[in-house]
Formats: structure tokens, C-alpha cells, sequence
């Protein structure tokens, strides 16, 4: 039945020791089509594609609509090295710390002072100086080894924490227009800003694991 089939992700061995030294796509198709049970390898008209993606650079594998029992029956056919189901990951912008088990006030976080005296250089769509992220509100001078420096027309939005910005490309400032600059970089080194969240999802505390 369909309702039953999952989306797996199988990793399997190379086939260079079953086919050829010169495996070619159609080789590797051919071999990762040899693992799933012969009442799958092909869909019917009423049904999806059970084969969706072959994997030909980061791992050996394939990516297949399989049924549990199925699963069990791939995992018997020499070759086979491990399967795993398919799931679907909410985003924890605002909880990384925590995901990564850092806690403010003991354990690592807190030996490695938070960071401090760490410069972080992010090559990016640019920055936003103005994000609470980025306030040097309780921040130190930045270190005496620091030789970088802000545009000209961009240093009186530096400060304590965001300590230098410059463009590399024919544009006037390195202001972020996009935003993905402005959220790595305070994914990186954000400092402690309370009550941040998106369209009400992963309300929290937003932090940066390098905040000072």
C-alpha cells in the first residue's frame, strides 16, 4: 500500500567490487536498483516512483519510498550498510546553546569565557549594525591585535562588538540588503537578546556561541 511507504536515505558499499573498476551512472543506477526488492524496482501507472534520487558524490546510495518490512529485507543484501527513515527538523535559530548542551553559567561555555578576546571574520551578504545582536552594551575594547577597520562611510556603526566591516565589490557600503549575512554572523557571535522569535515560532533567547 502507499500509505505505508516511508522516504528512506540507504547507504550502501561501492560497487567497484561487484561491477567494474570504471563504474559509470548507468553502473551505479544499476547496482543501487539491485537492492530494492523486485516488486518495487519498478512503479506502476496508479503509483510514485519508488527510486527517487541516486547519490554519486558525498556517499554511496540511494534515496527510495520503502516500506519498514522492506527495509528489513534491503538490510539482508550483502552490500548493504545502513538506512535511515526520513525526518523532518524544525529550526531552533534561538535555541542552538542549548541544542549543543551549553548552559550560560557552567560547563564548557562558561570555562572558554564565552568567547572572549575571539575575532570571528564572516564573508557574507553584509551586515545589519543597528541589530540588537550586534549592541556593545557591557562588551570590552576589542583586542589590541584587531588591525581591520570599518569603510569610511560605515564606522560610526561600529562599535565594542561589531569592531569592522568592508566591501569587497563594487558597492557603496557593506550594509546587509539580504539578510543571510546578518544571520550568521550573530548565529556565530550574537550577543544575549531576549524575546526573539519569527512569525511567533522559536520564541526564546537568540545568542550567538561566541557572544563577547
Amino acid at each position: 500500500m502507499q500509505s505505508d511507504l516511508e522516504t528512506y536515505i540507504v547507504q550502501v558499499e561501492s560497487p567497484k567490487s561487484h561491477i567494474s573498476t570504471q563504474s559509470s551512472r548507468m553502473d551505479l543506477e544499476s547496482w543501487y536498483k539491485s537492492f530494492l526488492p523486485n516488486t518495487i524496482e519498478t512503479a506502476g501507472l496508479d503509483e510514485k516512483p519508488r527510486l527517487i534520487y541516486s547519490y554519486h558524490n558525498v556517499i554511496i546510495g540511494f534515496a527510495a519510498r520503502l516500506s519498514a518490512k522492506q527495509v528489513k529485507e534491503i538490510e539482508k543484501t550483502p552490500g548493504f550498510i545502513s538506512a535511515w527513515r526520513q525526518r523532518i527538523l524544525f529550526l531552533h535559530t534561538t535555541h542552538t546553546p542549548s541544542f549543543l548542551g551549553l548552559q550560560q553559567n557552567i560547563g564548557m561555555w562558561r570555562d572558554a569565557n564565552y568567547g572572549k578576546g575571539v575575532i570571528i571574520g564572516v564573508l557574507d551578504t553584509g551586515i545589519t549594525p543597528d541589530h540588537p545582536s550586534f549592541s556593545d552594551k557591557g562588551m570590552p575594547h576589542p583586542p589590541a591585535k584587531w588591525k581591520g577597520k570599518c569603510e569610511s562611510n560605515f564606522t560610526t556603526k561600529c562599535n565594542n562588538k561589531l569592531i569592522g566591516a568592508r566591501t569587497f565589490l563594487n558597492s557603496d557600503s557593506p550594509i546587509d540588503d539580504v539578510g543571510h549575512g546578518t544571520h550568521t554572523a550573530s548565529t556565530a557571535a550574537g550577543g544575549f537578546v531576549k524575546g526573539a522569535y519569527v512569525y511567533g515560532n522559536a520564541n526564546g533567547t537568540a545568542v550567538g556561541i561566541v557572544r563577547i
